[in-house]
């Protein structure tokens, strides 16, 4: 399975490489290859200064090794050994009038610890027995100025990607979106969601190929998901005004990413590339002592929708 999703998530991405490229008309993403001594690396694809995106990452990585004390104490395991791989990108565009994305798609398989030789770096080191095995992912849209077709979009994207498996995956992984992405100290969600999922193991109604199948119907979606939007705003005008209040916003953004997130957390604790995870924080971003946008406004109305989950596909 591990080689399965490692070659498919190399597929994936280059199309997203390829149609952001598209999308943005100027700017290119720089490859950087790069290896972890404990075992694995990544191919880290970064845009910058473009004509739509300011910044963006789309990475994949597949690293392996000893399981670090602190993840072992998260999963409730002892000594182990891990081979994790996945896609995950981040796109903060230019203008205001256009919403970031965060997406994320990822494999894991824990041995017993003396399964697993960490001193090569291929995926393959010979038979071993898997314990445990999972996937996870999701993807999500963060706006500054909320469309509600756009939000509409998205979502109804996610949910037809998620009916062709399972009818009740939609409702329960968007639930789950709006649990996750929640400021807890803030006490409001980063965005307006999309869908969150995790731990997905095998069970007798879903094999792991079951879920390969799933995690790649939801890796294909993410271009038809977030292009439309882009395309749509991407030449909207804007002020000076709607620039300071999108670099407030990020600085919310910034505080999930270094707070809360599971993601960056499983990096910093496993050795890893610490460009390739922070490279999901913009490049420009504002922290305004007790900000409060002003009653009536735009700006007010995202905060307030961002204050309670909306069902944004209730007829």
């Amino acid at each position: 399975m591990k080689e399965q999703f490692y070659q498919y998530i190399q597929n994936l991405q280059d199309s997203i490489v390829a149609g952001l490229e598209a999308v943005d008309g100027q700017a290119k993403f720089k490859e950087d290859l790069w290896e972890r001594p404990e075992g694995g690396g990544g191919r880290t694809r970064v845009i910058e200064n473009g004509n739509v995106f300011e910044k963006g990452g789309v990475n994949i990585s597949a690293v392996h090794g000893k399981l670090p004390e602190a993840m072992q104490k998260m999963f409730g395991v002892g000594e182990a050994d891990f081979f994790a791989c996945g896609l995950s990108l981040v796109l903060h565009p230019k203008n205001p009038m256009v919403p970031t994305v965060h997406a994320n798609w990822r494999y894991f398989e824990m041995y017993a610890s003396t399964e697993l030789s960490t001193s090569s770096t291929e995926l393959s080191t010979g038979p071993r027995k898997v314990i445990q095995q999972w996937f996870g992912g999701g993807q999500d849209l963060t706006p500054y100025y909320l469309f509600e077709e756009d939000a509409k979009h998205f979502h109804q994207t996610c949910k037809t990607a998620c009916d062709k498996h399972n009818l009740d995956f939609y409702p329960k992984y968007k639930k789950q979106c709006d649990t996750y992405f929640w400021n807890a100290h803030r006490n409001e969600a980063r965005g307006i969601g999309g869908l969150f999922f995790d731990y997905c193991k095998a069970t007798d109604d879903m094999s792991m190929e079951n879920w390969f199948n799933f995690v790649s119907e939801v890796g294909n979606s993410f271009l038809q998901a977030y292009v439309p939007i882009v395309e749509k705003r991407k030449k909207l005008p804007y002020t000076p005004e709607q620039r300071t209040w999108q670099e407030i916003r990020r600085g919310r953004y910034v505080e999930f990413n270094l707070v809360h997130d599971k993601g960056t957390l499983f990096g910093l604790k496993t050795n890893g590339r610490i460009e390739s995870i922070l490279m999901s924080l913009p490049p420009h971003v504002q922290w305004v002592y007790d900000h409060h946008p002003e009653a009536g406004s735009e700006e007010e109305k995202l905060i307030k929708v961002l204050e309670n989950p909306v069902d944004w596909l209730a007829s």
